[in-house]
Parts: C-alpha cells; structure tokens; sequence
C-alpha cells in the first residue's frame, strides 16, 4: 500500500486563480504526483495520487499560499497509483451547479459530525437529500435519503424548484419549510447544495461533515446507517466501511459502477459496454471502444500504462 491518495477541497477566492496553474501543474509533475485538480476564482477541487512523500510535497506546497493555509484533504491508500496523468484544470466553479449569487464559504448550512449524524436522521420531519447523482445513489447511500435522480449536479436546482411546489418532497408543511440533512461524497457538493437551499429560504439546513467518506471511516459498521458501498472518483471505484476498496468496477464506455450481476449480463463486454450503455452507442462507437480496450491488453503485457484510458477525475467530494 505504498501509494498515498488525498481528496481536497476549499472554498475560497481565489482571482488569480489562472496564474496559479502552471507552477501547480509543475510541483506535481516534479513530485511524480498524479490526477486532476480544479482551479476557480471560488476555490480549489480535486484528487492526486503518487508516493507518499511526493503528495503530501505537493499539499505543502499549496499550504504556502495564505488563502489555502487551512486547506483539508482525505487520505487513502492504494498498492497502485488510481490515476495515469496530471491535469489541473480552469474551471468556471469547481463544483457546477450553474447558480450565479451562491457562495459556499458565507452561505454554506451547519456542519453535523459523523457521530452525530444518526441522531439528526433519527429526528422527526427530518428530510434526507443524497445530492449526488444517479450512478453513484445505485450502489449505496444512507437508509431512508431521497434519490433526486440526476445524471449530474447542475440538475438538482431544477429538482428542488420542482419539490418545493406543493406536495413535493420539499414543500412547506405547516406553513414551515422542512428540516433538511444532506450529503455527499466528500462534502463539497453538500457545501454548495446547502448554500443553494438557504438562499431559497430554508433555515434549518444541515450536511455531513466531511461527507460519506468521513463517516464510513469513522463510523463503526455495526452503528452505521449507510447501505451499500460508496462510489470515488479514481480507480478504486467504490469504497466500504473502512474506506476498503469495494467489489465495484468501471464501465469504460459510460463510466458507470458495475456490479458482479452487471458484468455476468450479456450486455457487458470488456471495456466496451455494460448494461447501462449498450443501447446509447452504436456498433462504430463499439468497435472504437474494441479497439481501445485492444491497446490496453496490449500494454498491460509489456507492464506499461496505457495513456489512452480515460482516468479524468470528476471532482464530485
């Protein structure tokens, strides 16, 4: 386990953000560091993978600056580096909602440990929101949370503006707006989502500090409330309690978690498809996709990497 993974994030302005890329695209290239990271004038995002001394270089390095001098990260271990390159990336938010006038870092809801998690759920009237999307809600999520059913973050406005209309999940009962408990992988969306709920008027707005990843380390599993395993954004594809890699894997054409029934469907094929994608793509896409996976057997038997498989990170703690 020699390969040292750290998840990060922080909301803070940053207006020269664009000035900060290509130093910080060269730290880690010196370091032997790899992922992706996501630069915004509201703040940093992101994974990196490497050797340990390389990785926690490279989070010196981003403390230096005064604006990220508090800057947090999860660490998690690997036998093999979860990522094949290094992108950092320009990017309108770090995590898009598409909202103008939200502002994580003034805005955000109040932070619930993970040892106090299970008590707010337990409260009445509490409404549970897993903010994340489809493909990730499918192979776990907390006992009892909402499935807005999105296939990315930007859509969970429109979800609310629907669930806030009468008789939705989110309307007004007794003339008062719901308690609500929130979460997210990491936190990040959590952070943004609960900005969001606030401005729409919603008092009581709560999120799991740290996020799933946080509670399932902490969190003994016999006190646990989670089901399933917990889709990351890296090679291991989804973790358990413990943050023990799971049984998933990837879907290389439409990058969806795969379970041990979706790779006996006849639907699934190495690298190629899996029941969730077979009917999206053609047979030209498919064959582009044999091709692919051709090149990969390839190199993994002269032990090389294959530059070409996508491993973008999408930066959704």
């Amino acid at each position: 386990m020699s390969f040292l993974t750290a998840a990060l994030y922080k909301f803070v302005e940053l207006p020269d953000y664009a000035a900060l890329q290509a130093p910080l695209l060269a730290c880690c290239e010196a370091n032997g560091v790899k992922g992706t990271l996501l630069l915004a004038e509201e703040g940093i995002n992101g994974t990196i993978a490497g050797p340990e001394a390389g990785v926690r270089a490279v989070l010196a390095y981003l403390r230096q600056d005064p604006r990220l001098a508090q800057l947090e990260h999860k660490e998690a271990w690997a036998d093999k580096s979860t990522f094949y390159r290094m992108k950092v990336r320009l990017k309108r938010e770090i995590v898009t909602l598409g909202v103008p006038d939200v502002h994580p870092a003034l805005m955000a809801g109040q932070y619930v440990k993970p040892a106090d998690w299970n008590a707010l759920l337990s409260e009445p009237g509490v409404v549970l929101v897993d903010t994340r999307n489809d493909y990730e809600v499918y192979i776990g999520t907390f006992e009892g949370a909402i499935n807005p059913a999105t296939s990315s973050f930007s859509e969970l406005p429109a979800w609310v503006e629907r669930e806030m209309r009468e008789g939705g999940q989110l309307a007004d009962k007794d003339g008062k707006k719901p308690k609500l408990a929130m979460f997210c992988t990491g936190g990040i969306r959590c952070e943004k989502s609960t900005a969001f709920m606030r401005a729409k008027g919603f008092d009581e707005v709560y999120h799991l500090e740290g996020g799933i990843l946080k509670y399932l380390e902490t969190m003994p599993e016999a006190q646990s409330r989670w089901q399933g395993e917990c889709f990351v954004f890296d090679e291991r594809v989804s973790v358990g309690h413990g943050l023990k890699p799971g049984a998933h894997t990837l879907c290389r054409s439409c990058r969806d978690p795969l379970t041990d029934q979706d790779r006996a469907s006849p639907l699934y094929e190495l690298g190629v498809s899996c029941p969730h994608c077979h009917d999206r793509t053609s047979e030209a896409q498919k064959a582009g996709y044999r091709e692919r996976q051709r090149q990969v057997e390839l190199a993994q038997a002269r032990h090389a990497a294959h530059i070409g498989v996508r491993q973008d990170s999408q930066s959704g703690h």
